[in-house]
């Protein structure tokens, strides 16, 4: 009888902590007081260097602007993150969290004009 009674006490924890994680992977998806993205901020620590990363910063330093790259036909999520995690001999070799790079191709798609 007792065990019957264990499974189901670990069957609603195990519930209760998906709710949490759920609530809590929500709250971090929500806009950010300041009104900059994760990505934006990523993107002004690792990539302005040599990348414009400014919506309306069309120029072109050392890389190609965030807007330029945002507009090419063949950028997509997927594409941006096979980059992301590929070595270039043009570029530093970053190693980007999942999760970051998931936050800066976000931000660079946002730049995309329809």
């Amino acid at each position: 009888m007792s065990l019957g009674w264990g499974r189901s006490f670990a069957t609603g924890c195990l519930i209760v902590a998906v709710l949490l994680m759920v609530r809590l992977h929500r709250a971090d998806a929500v806009a950010p007081q300041d009104g900059i993205s994760t990505g934006h901020k990523l993107a002004a620590r690792w990539c302005a260097e040599c990348h414009a990363i400014e919506p309306d910063d069309a120029r072109d330093g050392k890389g190609p602007s965030f807007s330029r790259i945002a507009n090419l036909p063949s950028t997509t999520a997927l594409s941006l993150n096979v980059f992301l995690r590929s070595n270039h001999t043009d570029m530093p070799n970053f190693i980007i969290a999942p999760g970051d790079a998931a936050e800066i191709v976000h931000y660079i798609l946002s730049l995309k004009r329809n």
